[in-house]
C-alpha cells in the first residue's frame, strides 16, 4: 500500500473500508491520545494538591518551631512568674490594712503647706473594693501657682503610702464677688486615690 492509498483510507468517510492494520493503528493512536490527555490533566491536579500539601507542611513546620521555642523557655517563664508573684505579694503587704483618712489628711495638708498651695476641699468618698484591695477616692480642690501645683503633686507621689492623682483639671482662678483672681494663680480639681489591703474575710 502506497502513501496515497493510506491517506485515502484515513479519510473519515473511508476509515471503515481501511485494512484491519490501519484501523487498529488509528484506534491505538486515539486510545494513546486519550490516555495521554487523562494522565496530563490528572497529573496537573496532583501537582496542585502536592503544592497545597507542601505549603501546609511549611506552615506546620513554622508553627512547630515557634511552639518548640516557647516550650524550651517554659521553665524560664515559670521562674519569672514565681518572681513576679513574690514581688507582687511583697507590694501588697506594703499596703496598709486600714485607710486611716485622718493621717492621710495630715500628710496631704503638710504637703500642701510645704508647697505653698491652699487646699480648699478634701472630701473622701465611699470606699470601693477591687478584689484583694480597697480603693478610697478623695475629691481635691487646690489653689496655687503652676510651680506650686507641680511641687504639691510631686510631694503627694512621694508620700510613704500609695496615693495616685487622676481626673486632674487646671484652670485660671475664677473671680469672686469680693476679689479679683490673681493672674498667677490656678485652680486645680482632681481625684486622689489611696489604697488598703483587704483581709481574706473581706475579700
Amino acid at each position: 500500500m502506497n502513501f496515497e492509498d493510506l491517506r485515502n483510507h484515513l479519510e473519515p468517510e473511508n476509515i471503515g473500508n481501511a485494512p484491519l492494520s490501519v484501523r487498529i493503528g488509528v484506534v491505538g493512536t486515539l486510545f494513546a491520545c486519550i490516555i495521554a490527555a487523562g494522565l496530563y490533566f490528572d497529573t496537573q491536579e496532583q501537582l496542585k494538591v502536592l503544592e497545597r500539601h507542601q505549603k501546609k507542611e511549611f506552615e506546620i513546620k513554622e508553627e512547630f518551631k515557634v511552639k518548640a521555642g516557647q516550650a524550651a523557655k517554659l521553665d524560664l517563664y515559670k521562674e519569672q512568674l514565681a518572681e513576679m508573684r513574690a514581688s507582687f505579694g511583697a507590694l501588697l503587704r506594703q499596703l496598709p490594712e486600714k485607710t486611716d483618712v485622718e493621717s492621710l489628711l495630715v500628710d496631704v495638708s503638710q504637703t500642701g503647706l510645704a508647697s505653698g498651695v491652699e487646699i480648699q476641699k478634701f472630701k473622701p468618698s465611699a470606699e470601693e473594693k477591687k478584689g484583694f484591695y480597697a480603693e478610697l477616692p478623695i475629691t481635691l480642690e487646690v489653689i496655687g501657682s503652676f510651680h506650686q501645683m507641680a511641687t504639691f503633686i510631686s510631694g503627694i507621689a512621694a508620700l510613704p503610702r500609695i496615693v495616685t492623682i487622676s481626673d486632674l483639671k487646671l484652670e485660671p482662678l475664677k473671680a469672686t464677688g469680693r476679689q479679683e483672681p490673681d493672674s498667677g494663680k490656678l485652680q486645680m480639681s482632681a481625684t486622689a486615690k489611696t489604697y488598703r489591703y483587704l483581709q481574706e474575710d473581706e475579700q
